[in-house]
Formats: C-alpha cells, structure tokens, sequence
C-alpha cells in the first residue's frame, strides 16, 4: 500500500493536537437508535441498537462528566413495492431511511452534541455522514471494518447497499454513480483525501481500483502488522489533520474486529482487529478532541451462535464506544476536588 509519502512527513505535531474544538462546544452526548436492515439480506441486525444498549451502553455512559441525551430509536418505514434497480435491493427504502437518519443527525449536531449513532447495518452511513456533513462540511471521516464499502451498483457482486455507502459520499465517484431511485436527496459531499480506512482484509475488485485509482489512504490488516497500529494512527491524523483541526466522523464496523472477538455480526472476515488495536483506534481518536459523530454498526444478535457469542459482541460494541468517548484502561475517573484524608480529626489529634 502506498502511504502517499505521509510517513515521510510525520510531524509531532500531528500527535498533539489541542482540545479547543471540543472544549468550545457544550459537553453532551446524544445516543441515536437506527434499527435498520434493508441495506443487506440478514435478518437480525435491525435489532442492534437494543442489545447494545442491553450490554450496559448507557450506564458506562453514566460514568463521565458529560451529559447524556438518549434520543430513542428511529422509526423507519419498509415500502412494499420496492424492486431492485440495477441489482441494487430495496433501494428506495434503504434511500427513505437514510433521508430520515440524515435530518436527525443534522439536527443532533447542529444542537451542540457529539452524537452516538447505533446500527442497524452500514448503508445507514450515508445518511449520518451526509447529516453530519451539512452542519460541519469540512469533516473528514475514518472508516473501520474489514470492507470498504465504495462499491457503486456496477461493480457490487451482491446489490446490497451496506457494500456501498462510501460510493454515495466520494465526488470523485459521481460520474460512476447512476440516479438510484430514492436518493434524489443526497449529493456527493466527500474528497477522497478526506478518508482514511483502517482494518481492511476483504476488498471487491472493483473497490480496489477505486481505492488506487483515487489516492484514498487506506490501511489492511497487512499495513497494521507490519507498522503497528500505533503508527498506523499517527500517519492517518498526519494526512486528516495536519493541514488544519476539524470534526472527525467515526464510522465503526463492529466487523473490524477478528470473529473470535465478534462473532455476531453479518460478514465476518478472520483476521481482524485484537481487542488492544480497535481500543487503541477509538482512544487515540477521542484524544484529537476532535470526534463529532461516530457510527457503530453491523451487531447482528441473530447471527450468534450463542447468548455468550451476542452479549461478547455487543459488550465489545461498548467498549469500543467508551473509549472514543473518554474511557482509558487506567479507567473513566470522574473528577474530585481533593483527595479525602485517611483520618478523621479526633484520630488526628489522639
């Protein structure tokens, strides 16, 4: 993979960013439910905001200093007579969904919040990343998962719409991209330079020569053994960041883990993410101050093979978010005003 010279020109500054950005606005989160499935053919993932929250998402978020705004789960409408377009499947409610979550996600934003968006499947991002982009259209967006999702519906092997959100957002692709039917509303919003993808072990054929063809930053499971992903977090905020501080749009397929870690979603690919590298993404993003939105998606509960194989997967889901909002392995410490004494005065003056 080329990394474009940014290894090159790796400065310190690029790992120590100030925290005005997030200082400046008022401190909240807003956790946003979109239980959706239509963007892919498994049934069970529209279910992935409850188990997340099942898994103790919102009492973890009790732990820290800021407010926390639980805004529900969207309602989405499923039109009957919906037929494929290009192969393309369910088009025009994917499209209607999307439209939906974008306004909500503009709205959150817009209110002052870093918002928490739970999937539902990924073709959900158009809709986030295109909400967020109307408020903050200077984003640049970090995309996680084992796939890069940059299809158009040319080059898709399976017509499903969770294998091409990033394909809506790229201007770069706009002539590729035909007029689908229920996504008259967006347009394209996104650079290619404006995206990094992280985690990458299953690219189409056609993906890849978009990837190449467009110069778009991107690191596989291969880049990350043999740079760590250390430094596979420094190159990345090197190219996001290091001409200017903007919002950063966290798109996190809950597949970048390896299946040993997450076995319950809907397009596992071995190899993965350990636990300590998709920790140390989402904690090094959160220490930019810079993070906005962040998407977590693809945690399908139908598809564990156990109980146990579900609540791992939805506790990793939690994890994963807790610490893109604060959350270190030393532990979320609320703040205290002093250290309490050992002793109280009468054993003092005894």
């Amino acid at each position: 993979m080329a990394l474009r010279g940014a290894l090159s020109r790796l400065s310190h500054s690029s790992r120590h960013f100030n925290h005005t950005y997030q200082q400046s606005r008022a401190h909240s989160v807003a956790v946003l439910g979109a239980p959706f499935s239509k963007g892919q053919k498994k049934r069970g993932v529209e279910h992935g905001p409850k188990v997340i929250r099942d898994a103790g998402l919102m009492e973890r978020l009790s732990n820290f200093d800021f407010s926390v705004h639980d805004f529900g789960d969207l309602n989405f409408q499923h039109l009957e007579e919906d037929e494929p377009y290009m192969d393309v499947k369910f088009p025009r409610t994917v499209g209607a969904a999307n439209k939906k979550l974008s306004a909500a996600v503009r709205n959150a934003v817009s209110a002052g919040h870093t918002l928490l968006m739970l999937g539902g499947d990924h073709s959900l991002a158009v809709g986030s990343v295109s909400g967020h982009a109307q408020h903050n259209p200077d984003l640049c967006l970090i995309w996680v998962d084992a796939h890069a999702d940059i299809n158009t519906p040319m080059t898709s092997p399976s017509g499903n719409l969770h294998g091409q959100p990033v394909a809506f957002m790229l201007k770069e692709l706009q002539d590729k991209m035909p007029d689908i039917p229920g996504f008259s509303w967006t347009k394209p919003f996104l650079s290619s330079r404006d995206l990094v993808y992280i985690g990458l072990r299953d690219v189409d054929p056609g993906e890849y020569q978009f990837l190449k063809s467009f110069g778009i930053q991107y690191f596989t499971m291969r880049d990350i053994d043999r740079l760590g992903i250390q430094r596979v977090m420094e190159v990345t905020f090197d190219h996001l960041l290091a001409r200017k501080q903007r919002p950063i749009h966290l798109s996190f397929d809950i597949d970048a883990f390896d299946p040993s870690l997450a076995p319950a979603t809907g397009t596992p690919v071995n190899g993965g993410l350990t636990y300590r590298e998709g920790i140390y993404i989402a904690e090094e993003i959160h220490n930019t101050g810079l993070l906005s939105v962040m998407d977590m998606v693809e945690v399908n509960p139908d598809l564990g093979a156990s109980p146990e194989a579900v609540e791992a997967t939805a506790t990793l889901a939690v994890d994963v978010i807790a610490s893109s909002l604060g959350q270190t392995r030393e532990g979320a410490h609320t703040s205290m005003d002093e250290i309490p004494p050992g002793k109280n005065d009468t054993e003092l003056r005894l």
